[in-house]
C-alpha cells in the first residue's frame, strides 16, 4: 500500500475509472452482439438500426478515452461490412 497521500488518492481514482470503463465496454459488447445477432438473423433493418446505435457508442467511448479510435474505427468497419454483405 502507498505512504505518499497523493498516491493512495491515485489508487481510489484508478479504481473509479476502472470500473466505469468496464461497465462502458460491457455496454459496447452488447451493442456489438446486437448488430451480429441481426445480421445472423438476416434482418437487415433490424442490423442498420443496431449498426448505428454501435457506431455512435463506439464514438462516444473513444471520446472518453476508454478504447483507442483506431480500435474502434476497426470494429464499425468489421460491423458495417457486415450488414453490408446482406
Amino acid at each position: 500500500m502507498a505512504n505518499i497521500k497523493s498516491q493512495m488518492k491515485r489508487i481510489k481514482t484508478n479504481a473509479v475509472r476502472t470500473q466505469r470503463n468496464k461497465a462502458y465496454k460491457s455496454e459496447l459488447h452488447t451493442y456489438i452482439r446486437k448488430v451480429s445477432a441481426a445480421t445472423e438473423a438476416g434482418k437487415k433493418d433490424e442490423a442498420i438500426a443496431a449498426l448505428r446505435d454501435a457506431s455512435r457508442k463506439l464514438d462516444k467511448a473513444v471520446s472518453k478515452g476508454v478504447i483507442h479510435k483506431n480500435k474502434a474505427a476497426n470494429k464499425k468497419a468489421a460491423l458495417a461490412k457486415k450488414v453490408n454483405a446482406l
